[in-house]
């Protein structure tokens, strides 16, 4: 967790294979799971949050691989900061429109 906006964004530029100037929030996390950084380009410069835990940690979503990379929801992030199980997590059932191609 030492690294900064340099390192980082050179991690998601590099590794990622990202666009860090996309806009999107780019978490990290120590293997302890109990620190974590959110790096955010904000088009005029480089947001960084740090937080680390006293007692407990962060929860990831279960994915079925063990994958590097993964992409969340802005909710799932907010579960992730505020320490909500993502496992306990019910959503209800609702209307999602499918478009119909035509050809």
């Amino acid at each position: 967790m030492r690294k900064g906006f340099d390192s980082l964004s050179g991690l998601v530029s590099s590794h990622m294979q990202l666009n860090v100037l996309s806009g999107s929030v780019f978490i990290f996390l120590n293997k302890k799971h109990n620190q974590v950084k959110l790096l955010l380009w904000e088009g005029d410069g480089f947001a960084l949050y740090y937080k680390r835990l006293e007692e407990g940690t962060y929860e990831l979503p279960v994915t079925d691989d063990k994958k590097e990379c993964l992409s969340i929801s802005n909710q799932q992030l907010q579960f992730i900061l505020q320490g909500i199980s993502l496992k306990s997590v019910q959503r209800r059932k609702r209307y999602q429109h499918s478009e119909v191609k035509s050809g």
